[in-house]
């Protein structure tokens, strides 16, 4: 057991992951300045970038879920913008529009907000259901339709959206198609006493320093492209392949649930576990990646049947009952 200890088992990845590592540490460094606690949040966003994801976040007001996508944001040197959704929110208030051009009589299409690279959507479950189905091209295929002519986003992408779980007077729920589309349902919780210490501490101690102006970019969007090219070389056994789809079938024949996951979601752990593992310094997935990743891929994907969900049972409860019952890969 000793000698075990001392030499501890070591592997030489076929990828250099070096660059990336450091990049990811700079990153939560930088984010640590002004954000205590939320690494889980921190971690998950990450991922999402490298792995070309959306991802919605979810918590009650004041955890930190705008401020942090808004610093990640700032330690990328591409465009953000930010929307803040309202009931009266139309389609081309996001989108954009054609407006007449006097002088040269022609129409011409004035781009929306959500024509950036990162975007930003506060309270997404706001606006009603036709603003939330203008998202749905945008976020599946990357490009808008307007006026019968494609407009591609340029890349990389992002939405991080967040939501209130708690005051639902006035919200929209979002549709099982819209929700599909984001990598990542991420729960922020309220941070402990040690961590709501140090936060007014730091709040004390930067006095007038605004947020944002401390933080430097790490990336732009050539690195960006290049790591998530990265991750998709990461190697995954064909066994890890069959040990996600056990996981996502078993959503779709599990007495616990009314809806089960889609392929999308298959993709999305694969997707999602080789982020991590590069994340973690390793040019393959293991099980525990897809374990780790797994509840904040399904959360947001199956749905509970009324009489469980009245019993007070929750998603992410069946999803841990489901890896629970499947053999792990060896």
């Amino acid at each position: 057991m000793e000698e075990n200890n001392e030499h501890p088992i070591e592997f030489n990845n076929r990828i250099d992951l070096k660059n990336l590592q450091e990049a990811v540490q700079q990153i939560k460094d930088e984010l640590s300045k002004i954000i205590i606690g939320q690494q889980d949040m921190i971690e998950l966003l990450i991922i999402s970038i490298l792995a070309d994801g959306h991802s919605l976040i979810e918590g009650v007001p004041g955890v930190a879920k705008t401020v942090t996508a808004k610093l990640l944001a700032k330690t990328l040197n591409v465009n953000f913008s930010r929307i803040q959704f309202t009931p009266d929110l139309m389609p081309s208030d996001i989108l954009g529009t054609s407006i007449f051009n006097v002088k040269t009589s022609e129409f011409e299409f004035k781009k929306g907000p959500i024509f950036s690279n990162i975007v930003l959507i506060d309270e997404i479950n706001r606006a009603p259901a036709k603003t939330q189905a203008a998202m749905f091209e945008v976020m599946a295929e990357r490009q808008i339709t307007i006026d019968g002519i494609q407009n591609k986003m340029q890349a990389p992408f992002l939405v991080f959206a967040t939501q209130n779980p708690i005051e639902q007077e006035g919200t929209y729920a979002l549709p099982e198609a819209q929700l599909d589309r984001f990598l990542f349902k991420i729960n922020v919780g309220y941070p402990s006493v040690e961590e709501e210490v140090k936060i007014l501490e730091g709040h004390h101690q930067r006095k007038n320093t605004v947020a944002t102006e401390m933080i430097e970019p790490i990336l732009n969007a050539q690195q960006i492209a290049e790591y998530q090219d990265i991750i998709k070389s990461i190697l995954i056994e064909d066994n890890l392949l069959k040990y996600i789809a056990s996981i996502v079938t078993n959503t779709r024949n599990n007495g616990n649930l009314y809806l089960g996951a889609s392929p999308r979601a298959s993709i999305a752990i694969m997707n999602a576990s080789k982020a991590l593992a590069a994340i973690n310094g390793r040019d393959f997935v293991t099980p525990d990646d897809i374990k780790k990743i797994a509840t904040s891929v399904l959360r947001h994907r199956i749905i509970l049947t009324p009489e469980r969900e009245m019993e007070g049972f929750t998603a992410d409860k069946a999803v841990v009952q489901i890896i629970e019952t499947i053999e792990i890969p060896r």
